[in-house]
């Protein structure tokens, strides 16, 4: 009788909470974008480096402002974008075009809880947003972006995978994206052009229980945009996202950048013990971890 019972108050009240949990996320939105706008407009007089423009709405860090500035000074006619690696949304370097600016978006994650989830917010609705279930590889990642219809041109590609964030963006030859945000690990340094080694089932927790050991250096994502026919043009504050404009649209406001001006080492400290609690070591520490394992040259 008591699972019966339980049964039939879950399914009276789920739907009740799950309005309730989607009207105060829309409430608290609102008052985020609201704030961010006035923050924008108190910049329109700033004449510094693009970090004067950082900004955090929904972004991690200040990726907000920074994209924003971007857009704001470029030349893009594609408004749309697509971001893997988004976990449930609620943390994104996309979220705040989806909602200020009304961009069409793809957005992909490899756990089905958190498309499901994204599924289920206010925002998913109004928007023209389309979230995949896809663990993405070099081999599956232009497949999986035809098959969900988009290629090129495209205004934003944002690439946070914790893993084979380079070899990913190398592969991927179906986009022709005006900006590019990518993740750089600092513990690589500044003057080499590394890589962790490919591996299609590469897990950051099972690599090293540490979670420091992921991604590329700076060096080796300028290489591979200049390829594409990009440049850098800046990084941000906190130390691990990487810009890229399309060469041919930068301007006298947004200009190339070069590795020894924006290379900055983390400001966060996020390695963990075997039991995944965080060990608030030094980044010198975490450097020496991740100096154990091994890297590749490209």
């Amino acid at each position: 009788m008591k699972i019966f019972l339980k049964s039939i108050l879950n399914f009276v009240l789920n739907p009740f909470l799950s309005r309730l949990k989607n009207k105060n996320l829309e409430s608290l939105d609102k008052s985020i974008i609201l704030n961010a706008k006035k923050l924008i407009n108190s910049q329109k007089n700033l004449s510094g480096t693009i970090n004067e423009y950082e900004f955090s709405a929904f972004s991690q860090w200040g990726e907000d402002g920074i994209i924003n500035f971007l857009i704001q000074n470029l030349d893009i006619k594609s408004k749309n974008f697509i971001e893997f690696g988004v976990e449930n949304y609620l943390e994104s370097n996309t979220r705040f075009l989806l909602i200020n600016r009304n961009w069409s978006g793809l957005i992909m994650d490899m756990d089905k809880k958190n498309i499901f989830e994204i599924k289920n917010h206010y925002y998913y609705w109004r928007h023209d947003l389309k979230a995949v279930t896809a663990k993405i590889t070099a081999e599956n990642i232009n497949d999986l972006l035809e098959k969900n219809g988009f290629k090129k041109p495209i205004g934003l590609l944002s690439i946070d995978i914790d893993g084979n964030d380079f070899w990913v963006w190398k592969n991927l030859d179906i986009l022709d994206p005006d900006i590019v945000v990518i993740e750089y690990n600092y513990r690589f340094g500044s003057e080499k052009s590394l890589t962790i080694p490919y591996n299609p089932n590469f897990s950051r927790k099972m690599a090293h229980s540490s979670m420091v050991y992921y991604g590329a250096s700076l060096k080796a994502l300028v290489k591979l945009a200049e390829k594409k026919g990009m440049k850098l043009v800046a990084t941000n504050l906190a130390g691990n996202n990487a810009f890229f404009v399309k060469e041919k649209l930068l301007n006298n406001i947004v200009k190339e950048a070069k590795i020894s001006e924006c290379f900055r080492e983390g400001k966060f400290r996020e390695a963990r013990d075997s039991k995944g609690q965080l060990l608030y070591i030094s980044k010198e520490e975490e450097i020496k971890i991740f100096q154990e394992m091994e890297v590749e040259e490209v």
